[in-house]
This record gives C-alpha cells, sequence and structure tokens, in this order.
C-alpha cells in the first residue's frame, strides 16, 4: 500500500510487522520518533505479543535486548550518535554472545562540539564491533532492510544494524510502498532461537575465555560476516520475490558499465549523486555510481568487479578518520589492491553540511582534467581554517610548526 509517511513512522510499522517480543526505547534524536512510533502501535493494540520497555539510558536500552534476546526473544532497539557510544561495551557484548538483535542507528554526528546533523562519524566508530552494518539509500529501502534484517540475524544468529540517515530519511516525508502482514509472513518466519537461557537448564554466558579459545571465538564472530556476504543477496533476492521490489543486496552499480569515473558512497547522499551522474553523462561525461548497502561484511569482490573498468574512483565519505582521511575509501583501495586505479577520498557532509550536485560536479570535473592529491575535503571555508591556524600561532607562539600547517591548507582543500 502506498503512503505518503514520514521515514521514522513507516520504519516504525515495518519493525512491527516483523513482530518483535522486546522493544527497549530510550530517546535520542534523530532516532527518537522510530521508538515514539512503536509505543503507539503497542498502545493501541496494533502490535501485540510485545513488551515495550522504557529505561534510563541507551546502555540500558541495549542492555535489556541483549538479556530478551538471550532469554529467546525477538528483540528491537534504536539509538543515534553519543548514544551509540554510551553503549558501546554493550554493542560488543552483543556481537560477542551471538545474539541476533536488531538495531536502527539514526546516523548523527559525534562531538565535540555538540551537533545533532547526519554524518556516519557514529557508524564508523563500531565497524569492527562483529555487526552486519547494512546502509539504506531512501526510506523505502529502510522500511526494506528492517524486513530482511531480522531474517539475516535469526539466520546468523549475529545482530544486525540498519543505518538511516537522520534527519534526511529519519524525517523526511515521502512516498513508501508500506508491506502488508501477510507479506512479511510469508518472508520472516517466527523466531526460533538458537540458545535460550532457561531456569530449568542453567548456563553461564559471557564467560571468562583464556588464550586457548578467544581467537577461535573471534574467529567464528568473522565466519558469521563471510557467511552473510552469501546470505545478504540471497535473501534480497527472496525479498523480492515476495515484496515484487529490489531492495537491498551487497552493492548497487548505477551507469557503471563504460563509466571512467565511478562515484562510490553509502547511504541516502546517492540520490544526489545519481542525479549528477545523469546531468554529466548529458553533457559527454562517461560517469556512473556505485552504492554501498553492506559495508559489514565488506564485499570486496562486488566492490572490486563493479570498479574494475574504471579510470579513476571517487569515494564520498560522510565520516572522517581523523589524522589519516577516509574510511571508506580505504575499504575501496584494498578493494582494488594490484590494480592501479586511481582512488580519491572526498570528505563532505560532515555534521550536516549539505552535499550539492554543482560542488559534486566541480570535483568530478576536477580530477577528470588532471591528477589531484588523494584527500579533498568539499566545500571547505579556507579563510576560516587560515584564521584560526594563524590567530593559533599567534596566541601559542608556535611559529614554524604553524607556517608549515598553513603550508598544507591548499586553494584545493587538503590538510
Amino acid at each position: 500500500m502506498l503512503k505518503q509517511i514520514e521515514g521514522s513512522r513507516a520504519m516504525a510499522s515495518a519493525i512491527a510487522l516483523c513482530r518483535p517480543e522486546v522493544i527497549c526505547a530510550y530517546p535520542i534524536t534523530p532516532q527518537t520518533h522510530i521508538v515514539e512510533g512503536l509505543a503507539e502501535l503497542v498502545r493501541d493494540g496494533c502490535l501485540t505479543n510485545c513488551e515495550y520497555l522504557n529505561v534510563e539510558s541507551e546502555f540500558a536500552a541495549l542492555s535489556v535486548a541483549i538479556g530478551a534476546s538471550a532469554a529467546g526473544a525477538r528483540a528491537y532497539t534504536a539509538t543515534s550518535s553519543q548514544g551509540l557510544l554510551f553503549m558501546m561495551e554493550a554493542v560488543y557484548n552483543a556481537s560477542g554472545l551471538g545474539l541476533p538483535i536488531v538495531m536502527t542507528l539514526g546516523n548523527r554526528a559525534i562531538g565535540a562540539p555538540i551537533n545533532i546533523w547526519n554524518d556516519h562519524s557514529d557508524a564508523m566508530a563500531v565497524r569492527d564491533a562483529g555487526w552486519i552494518m547494512l546502509f539504506a539509500e531512501t526510506n523505502q529501502e529502510a522500511v526494506d532492510l528492517h524486513i530482511q534484517a531480522f531474517k539475516l540475524a535469526e539466520e546468523l544468529s549475529c545482530p544486525v544494524m540498519v543505518n538511516v540517515d537522520g534527519f534526511i530519511l529519519t524525517h523526511a516525508v515521502e512516498r513508501v510502498d508500506m508491506p502488508t502482514q501477510e507479506q512479511v509472513d510469508a518472508f520472516l518466519p517466527p523466531f526460533e532461537p538458537v540458545q535460550v537461557i532457561d531456569p530449568a537448564a542453567p548456563i553461564s554466558i559471557g564467560a571468562m575465555v583464556g588464550p586457548d579459545a578467544f581467537m577461535e571465538v573471534r574467529y567464528l564472530a568473522h565466519h558469521k560476516q563471510m557467511r552473510a556476504l552469501d546470505r545478504i543477496p540471497a535473501l534480497a533476492a527472496e525479498f523480492q520475490a515476495v515484496f515484487g521490489r529490489e531492495s537491498g543486496g551487497l552493492v548497487r552499480p548505477y551507469r557503471t558499465k563504460d563509466a571512467e569515473t565511478i562515484v562510490v558512497a553509502m547511504g541516502s547522499v546517492i540520490g544526489t549523486i545519481k542525479d549528477m551522474v545523469d546531468a554529466m553523462r548529458a553533457d559527454g561525461h562517461k560517469v556512473g555510481a556505485l552504492s554501498i548497502c553492506s559495508f559489514r561484511p565488506f564485499p570486496l569482490e562486488e566492490v572490486r568487479a563493479a570498479l574494475y573498468d574504471a579510470r579513476r574512483v571517487v569515494v564520498l565519505e560522510k565520516a572522517l578518520a581523523v589524522g589519516m582521511g577516509g574510511i571508506l575509501a580505504s575499504h575501496v583501495r584494498m578493494a582494488l589492491r594490484g590494480h592501479g586505479t586511481r582512488v580519491y577520498t572526498l570528505i563532505a557532509g560532515l555534521g550536516g553540511r549539505p552535499i550539492t550536485q554543482a560542488s559534486l560536479t566541480r570535483f568530478v570535473d576536477m580530477v577528470e582534467g588532471e591528477p589531484h592529491t588523494d584527500v579533498h575535503f568539499l566545500d571547505l571555508k579556507h579563510d576560516v581554517i587560515e584564521a584560526e591556524l594563524a590567530r593559533a600561532a599567534e596566541t601559542r607562539r608556535a611559529g614554524p610548526i604553524a607556517e608549515n600547517v598553513l603550508r598544507r591548507v591548499t586553494p584545493g582543500g587538503v590538510l
């Protein structure tokens, strides 16, 4: 059924159709409307056989989800930004215990300084915590990925994090094809937990593991992710058979067949990139785009195949590895190791700064015209940077050190 609906409300409805048995809620912008929507569905009797728990912190939210999942319940929670960092210990515990929890991450910048707008710094902070991490391009895909996430998590006994860009998706009102309960039931079977804490047969979980077995435990977590490389596209195909639309998967190429330049990104910015590709194609540029839906596990072979014939690759990053540059770009370079394709890192959209088609086009034009430095900051305000560095040099008497830093702030925007 087609509905004009806010992204968060659409996700809440889709999650409810998955019949979660425990929902642990703590509000933090921009995911709050998701758990509010679920609360209303429980209150109104639309979602039955579900215990909705308001907890006192984000750490408590995931801790309760861990307990519920270990007890055999289908468990769900959501968070954003600093909330994810506050539950960090529990994030590792959930994956280390192999619990099939589904969590929505409303992607938002991490402070200080405080910033409530979108980028991917929160997701990148937990990229190695052992969760499967899927990124939604649209609200339609956000709805669809949550349904797939429950099935994927429960098949592999591994937690799944569905990433949706804060405000850009969570608060956007747009047309979404909402699934029916019958469709979801046909795709997602009732939860049959692999491990259950039972008072009649008491066991310990999360106990001490010494050097003789810890490496094997971590390998098994890695093995699950490698299995997910096969299951994610298979589930996407199953989903299409039931719901009649393509959604999810590992990667999605767009006009890459003869592209000399391919722009790689994750999340909602892909829409802007596709518009740029179409406009540049109309002007005769051989440009394409590649959307990464599965960041963990990272589909090295699929990325390599999609980018193999490109002369240059631009990786748009909505997060910054301070002192290094790009995170997603380092993964793309690994996929292309030994191939010789030039890979550019484009840091953009930090803290919610708009990523415009015009700015993207100028950068692609620039790298097509001549080789450029590997790391570029899109629309960086050079006058502000230079003024701050000059002030620091004056007040701290940094002398030659500050002068060297200033010289590295180039018109191209590279630090």
